[in-house]
């Protein structure tokens, strides 16, 4: 039960090659194909393209996060996938450019596995009032996660993410 451990210990297992970034990942996923669906954490899910990076990835001492699964909040540019920053009114938009957070995080050996469902524009502190779809609390499907990063929490609570 990977997606249990801490980043700590799941970054110590990586760097004592006790497991593999490929296989921590899937881990994640599996927790995110069994969850998804109840819970709605995700308006954009990037597991495949996170498997592939994970399969390049050659980690190194300076990487303090190599292949460490992590959620991205919807209003920060991934370059190459939308931005929606959970408003119809972006919709459509592709960044054409990574924020310096996902630079750094990238540079540090972190995946990005997705980018997690908001409040439109931050405004809230539900996630029920994403232009998209409300994420559910994991724990009980009848109250909210909390907000504006409901989508973010909620992928930490289930598992499919161990860091948002």
């Amino acid at each position: 039960m990977l997606w249990k451990k801490s980043v700590a210990e799941l970054v110590s297992l990586i760097k004592r090659k006790e497991i593999k970034p490929e296989e921590l990942l899937q881990s994640f996923y599996e927790r995110f194909l069994k969850t998804e669906e109840k819970v709605k954490a995700y308006i954009t899910p990037l597991y495949d393209q996170a498997l592939e990076e994970a399969k390049r990835l050659e980690t190194r001492e300076d990487m303090p996060l190599a292949g460490i699964p992590i959620a991205i909040k919807d209003n920060i540019n991934i370059k190459g996938y939308p931005t929606t920053c959970a408003s119809k009114i972006l919709q459509g938009y592709v960044s054409p450019y990574d924020a310096t957070v996902i630079e750094r995080l990238r540079r540090a050996g972190a995946l990005v596995v997705g980018k997690t469902n908001m409040d439109e524009f931050a405004m809230g502190s539900s996630t029920e009032y994403s232009a998209y779809f409300p994420t559910k609390n994991p724990w009980d499907l009848q109250r909210v996660p909390g907000g504006s990063s409901g989508g973010s929490a909620v992928a930490v609570a289930v598992g499919s993410a161990p860091l948002s």
